[in-house]
C-alpha cells in the first residue's frame, strides 16, 4: 500500500491502537488530498464530507457572524479539522475551512467510514476516540473562553499551541482567543515584559 497505511499507522498511535487488519481498511478508504495556500477547503452551504487529518501544512477553520470573519480553530501537522455537526449530520455547513499554507491532507470519507464501523468494532473505536478528542479539545477551547482572562489565554496557546503564532496572522489569532487585535498586542506587550 502507498502512503495511506502510514497515514492510518498515524491516526492509530494518535487515537487508539488496532490491529494490522483494521489498519490497511482505514487505509484503504483514505483520500489524499492537496490544498494551495489560500484554497478553500470547504465553503460555506457545503456538506463536510471528510474529517481532515493533516500530514503538512495549515488548515484555520472560521465563520462569518456580523459580516466579521471569526476563527474557530486551527489545524497543522498531526492534527484533525472536522466540521462535525455538518459531517455526522450530512447538512450544509456554517463554518469555512481554508489552507493557510499549500496543504496535504488525508479525508475519511463519510460514507466510507460509516460502513466500516459496522462491520469493524475497531474501526468503530477509533473513530468514536477521534470524535471524543476532538470534542473535549472542543470543551477545554470554550472554558478557556469563559474562564480565562486575555492574558491566560494567550500564555496558555504559547503553551500548547506556540505553532499558531509562528504561522497564523495576528488578527486571526486575536479572533481565535475572542479579543480585539488591540487587545491582543497589550497582552503580548505584557507577556514581553514578563
Amino acid at each position: 500500500m502507498d502512503k495511506r497505511h502510514d497515514i492510518a499507522r498515524e491516526l492509530a498511535r494518535a487515537y487508539c491502537t488496532v490491529s494490522p487488519e483494521a489498519l490497511t481498511k482505514l487505509g484503504e478508504i483514505l483520500v489524499p488530498l492537496r490544498f494551495s495556500k489560500g484554497e478553500q477547503v470547504l465553503k460555506e452551504g457545503e456538506v463536510c464530507q471528510y474529517m481532515y487529518f493533516v500530514e503538512k501544512g495549515f488548515l484555520r477553520q472560521y465563520y462569518f457572524k456580523n459580516d466579521k470573519d471569526l476563527t474557530e480553530h486551527f489545524s497543522f501537522e498531526g492534527n484533525m479539522v472536522i466540521c462535525i455537526e455538518s459531517f455526522l449530520k450530512q447538512e450544509p455547513t456554517h463554518l469555512l475551512v481554508e489552507a493557510m499554507e499549500t496543504t496535504i491532507a488525508y479525508g475519511i470519507p463519510y460514507k466510507e467510514i460509516e460502513e466500516l464501523s459496522k462491520t469493524d468494532n475497531e474501526i468503530s473505536h477509533l473513530y468514536r476516540k477521534i470524535f471524543e478528542t476532538s470534542l473535549i479539545l472542543s470543551q477545554i477551547k470554550a472554558d478557556n473562553l469563559r474562564f480565562e482572562t486575555a492574558q491566560d489565554r494567550y500564555r496558555l496557546m504559547l503553551e500548547k499551541y506556540p505553532e499558531i503564532l509562528r504561522r497564523a496572522p495576528l488578527n486571526q489569532i486575536a479572533s481565535f482567543l475572542q479579543m480585539t487585535p488591540e487587545t491582543l498586542s497589550r497582552v503580548r506587550a505584557a507577556q514581553n515584559l514578563l
